[in-house]
């Protein structure tokens, strides 16, 4: 399609779009190569590539600085990939079968912005524009992608009682990627696409949940949280639920929540909860293995507060093209993420993908077979409770989690830097950390962080 001399950047993205319809547009663009004016899938013109900048090189420090709108604004990935209501998938992840929504080269960036599923569920109300304003946030800084998912997702049917809540875009087809691979996913930047964010709890989840014969081991039922008083679960109507989302504003690199002397003041940490490659089999979207809230071997709902910008995470492929997807992105997160939900809030973020083949050397020795983690100070190695997600029952033993890591730690030091497995074991017990990644996926992990300095 020739477009008129006079029509650019996001004009001529949009008539392309009109014409060819936003899939075959994906195509069109990518197949200008990454040096095009046109980032794919996006409506603005591509910055400079973040391609040759150093390993785990940072892009951002995850500061507001405005409103980040779909497609707008600063976009530094080879490639530009929304969150578009007919393309996400809402509460699950994609499956090896997944058909992708994008596609780049072994060691090109994409650019993803991705939309936090807190403010638009149904025990808000599915109006992020309504919820939102009862928190003084006005229209224009509400996501127009979140509003139309909000009120457009159809692909799959919601159940707010079974679905994850997750909106997980992508996936985005790696060039080269086979199983057997690992894809090396960096972080380069995440950055607030507002300036809020929101903590959920929720009747039957979180650390303090009650179960269903009463309060869980090592509290009373008055300890339980949320009260269960307010548990309002037995009406069927998710908005009378009972369930409490707190408020957090965002001023530059803080977030603040509470009023007068029950405020607290805390630093912005945005890294994403979910990053993956697909791992299910199943071909049914909605097929339990493929729900969302469990991680897996192919990462998925990881909930590692350290892979933020700078870090580099390694996942094992199952599926040509890796078929790699984020979501749940977060703007701060405890370890352990205890209420339920970290601080939730929308990022816009940028990723290297490169394709690491078995005998390379480019990846962790564990990494073929096992989730595995870096940053600049530290190798990360991960352990889950039930690694395979919600195939044949599902396991939340924090101390199969902590074996799993243990393991894993003692193989990456022996295979990777030559350890003697017992000096390796020593080394843990004295000088490793290990910390409880989270409680609240079902599936729960650990992570351990070894000094890269101490290896020498």
């Amino acid at each position: 399609m020739i477009l008129p001399r006079h029509q650019s950047g996001r004009a001529a993205a949009e008539t392309l779009v009109s014409a060819l319809g936003r899939r075959r547009f994906l195509q069109a663009a990518l197949g200008m190569g990454a040096g095009s004016a046109l980032a794919a899938g996006s409506a603005v013109p591509a910055a400079a590539s973040a391609t040759n900048r150093g390993a785990g090189a940072a892009l951002s420090s995850g500061r507001f600085s405005g409103v980040l709108q779909p497609g707008r604004g600063h976009i530094p990935g080879d490639v530009y990939l929304g969150s578009e209501a007919d393309e996400v998938l809402w509460g699950y992840v994609p499956s090896v079968h997944a058909d992708a929504v994008a596609r780049v080269r072994s060691g090109q960036t994409v650019t993803i912005d991705s939309v936090s599923h807190e403010g638009i569920l149904e025990d808000q109300g599915r109006d992020p524009v309504a919820y939102f304003a009862q928190h003084g946030v006005r229209r224009r800084e509400v996501l127009d992608d979140a509003v139309a998912i909000a009120a457009g997702y159809s692909r799959t049917p919601r159940d707010f009682d079974v679905d994850g809540p997750h909106v997980v875009t992508g996936p985005v087809f790696v060039e080269g990627a086979q199983p057997g691979d690992v894809l090396k996913i960096e972080t380069l930047a995440a950055t607030p696409r507002v300036p809020y964010g929101l903590v959920s709890s929720r009747h039957g989840k979180g650390a303090l949940a009650a179960t269903t014969t009463g309060a869980p081991a090592g509290i009373t039922l008055d300890e339980v949280m949320p009260p269960v008083g307010s548990d309002g679960r037995e009406s069927g109507i998710p908005t009378e639920y009972g369930n409490v989302s707190v408020f957090a504003s965002v001023r530059g690199g803080h977030a603040v929540m509470g009023s007068g002397s029950g405020r607290v003041r805390f630093p912005l940490r945005s890294f994403f909860g979910m990053m993956g490659v697909a791992f299910a089999e199943t071909t049914n979207l909605t097929a339990p293995e493929a729900n969302s809230i469990p991680p897996t071997l192919g990462g998925g709902n990881i909930d590692i507060s350290h892979l933020g910008a700078g870090s580099a995470f390694y996942l094992p492929v199952s599926a040509e093209g890796a078929l790699f997807y984020v979501g749940d992105p977060h703007m701060a997160m405890g370890d352990g993420e205890v209420a339920l939900t970290a601080m939730e809030g929308s990022l816009r973020g940028t990723f290297r993908l490169t394709v690491c083949k078995p005998g390379s050397g480019d990846a962790p020795s564990v990494a073929y077979s096992y989730p595995f983690a870096e940053t600049a100070d530290a190798w990360i190695p991960i352990g889950l409770s039930d690694p395979d997600g919600s195939v044949g029952g599902q396991l939340n033993d924090l101390d199969v989690a902590m074996r799993r890591a243990v393991v894993n730690a003692l193989d990456f030091l022996e295979h990777d830097h030559g350890l003697d497995r017992a000096v390796a074991y020593a080394y843990l017990s004295a000088a490793a950390d290990f910390a409880i990644s989270q409680v609240v996926d079902r599936t729960v992990g650990v992570h351990g962080l070894i000094r890269k300095s101490d290896l020498g």
